[in-house]
């Protein structure tokens, strides 16, 4: 019975990160359909990122405070002025343009635009030469295939509509109203000319803008880090630089409309805390755990499901109407993005591998010249006995 409780521990040990990641993924979900129907239900989307990173701000603090007390080193002015700036280019503009298009798009469009962050980066790490590129490798091919799929499912997704999925409700909820993109009412899809199609492609195009800051984003956590190691701290930072950002250009957006700032108990509030505090720090941990025990490529091969979960939740709870374009669009993307994943953990395992091989090759060599110095020595030991 001993043994059994142990394997069944050890068991449920090893599904944790499994578990972590689904619940991530359902997180992220919930982003965006709280948010779309927040900013569906009028919040201005700079107002909706002001209160999103103070309370991010004020739930990741207490823990950079108790966590990282010692560990974090008292920044410089010039790094202060970095981590302002990657704030101000990297969460302030991607969140601000992010909530832009979402109050002229879908839910769904939104979490399916997210599969090309991992494309977006890898192109922006290649221009600046921080990726590697080959077609010698099937690694390589797989990468650049990948990355063209990805990218071509995310046009898709924002020029075409398609015709309508035929489904059996009419929505009679308020939200509904204020759904735009590839979901609507109306069965039929909307022409090209009409509003709601250029509102659609326009809240498309801003989405890969969004996701492309992002990404630049993500590559400058990199060398940031490096200067500034205590982690929980440097996001605390930058919630808080990117709250003051966010309220300055919210300020000058929103100067002539204060009521547009008012916060009652109701979906606004709800939206607000839950992507502050929930998505913000919950996932910042959870995602860390994750990374320690499995890397990022096993963070990232999750992200899809997150689509899956929006589209199920937008049709069944919002009753929205979706589109066989962006179902197409979203496996591209999908495909695409795990052909990426697929051709990026396929080169670590060889640069790995070939390092090891490396390694093993200069201690045989190093052996081999302690073994003939051994020797030399030896020899020269008899020399001068003899």
């Amino acid at each position: 019975m001993k043994g059994l409780s142990i394997r069944i521990i050890s068991s449920m040990e090893s599904k944790k990160p499994y578990i972590a990641m689904m619940f991530i993924q359902f997180v992220y979900a919930g982003m965006a359909l709280f948010s779309k129907a927040a900013i569906g239900a009028g919040m201005n989307p700079f107002v909706f990122v002001v209160y999103r990173q103070a309370f991010a701000s004020l739930a990741l603090t207490p823990f950079s405070i108790f966590l990282e007390r010692k560990k974090a080193p008292r920044p410089s002015f010039c790094l202060l002025c970095k981590i302002f700036f990657v704030s101000l280019f990297g969460i302030t503009l991607s969140l601000n343009l992010y909530y832009v298009a979402l109050n002229n798009t879908s839910a769904t469009v939104a979490t399916a635009t997210t599969n090309t962050i991992p494309a977006i980066t890898f192109i922006i790490a290649a221009f600046l030469r921080m990726e590697s590129i080959t077609l010698k490798h099937y690694y390589g091919v797989a990468k650049v295939i990948g990355t063209t799929v990805c990218l071509s499912g995310a046009l898709v997704v924002a020029l075409y509509n398609g015709p309508a999925v035929k489904m059996n409700w009419k929505s009679s909820s308020s939200f509904h109203h204020h759904q735009t993109g590839h979901i609507s009412n109306d069965p039929s899809p909307p022409s090209n000319s009409s509003p709601k199609a250029v509102d659609s492609v326009k809240g498309a195009l801003i989405m890969l803008s969004a996701n492309t800051v992002w990404s630049f984003w993500l590559i400058l956590q990199g060398p940031l880090i490096k200067l500034y190691p205590a982690k929980v701290h440097l996001t605390s930072l930058q919630c808080w630089f990117s709250c003051i950002q966010s309220l300055i250009m919210a300020v000058i957006f929103e100067r002539n409309n204060p009521s547009s700032w008012k916060l009652g108990w109701d979906i606004h509030l709800l939206s607000v805390a839950y992507c502050g505090i929930v998505v913000t720090g919950m996932t910042y941990w959870l995602q860390a755990w994750c990374i320690e025990r499995k890397g990022p490529v096993f963070i990232a091969m999750f992200t899809p499901l997150a689509l899956v979960i929006t589209i199920i939740f937008s049709a069944f709870i919002w009753k929205e109407q979706l589109h066989w374009g962006s179902i197409a669009g979203a496996l591209l993307l999908i495909g695409g993005l795990y052909s990426v994943l697929w051709g990026k953990n396929k080169e670590e395992l060889t640069n790995t591998t070939t390092e090891e091989e490396e390694e093993r090759n200069n201690d045989e060599k190093t052996k081999e010249a302690n073994e003939l110095e051994l020797i030399d020595t030896e020899r020269q030991l008899k020399c001068v006995i003899v």
